[in-house]
């Protein structure tokens, strides 16, 4: 007879026990996402060339081929 397999439950791969301490907010500077992370105009201005590069790549070359 088939079964369908069954997947595991996130929760049963994390240990839920009381530990007493709460680590998530332990050190606030150590990680941070990159929505919230500053940048640089040097970054902006490498983002824009790769795009610019991109786009000739995408679409300036199969124009200039066709």
């Amino acid at each position: 007879m088939y079964r369908e397999p069954v997947a595991p439950r996130m929760s049963d791969d994390h240990d839920h026990g009381d530990h007493g301490h709460d680590d998530h907010h332990a050190d606030e500077d150590a990680r941070v996402t990159s929505p919230m992370q500053d940048f640089s105009m040097s970054q902006v201005t490498t983002g824009i060339l790769v795009l610019v590069v991109g786009l000739v790549v995408v679409f300036g070359l199969p124009l200039a081929l066709a």
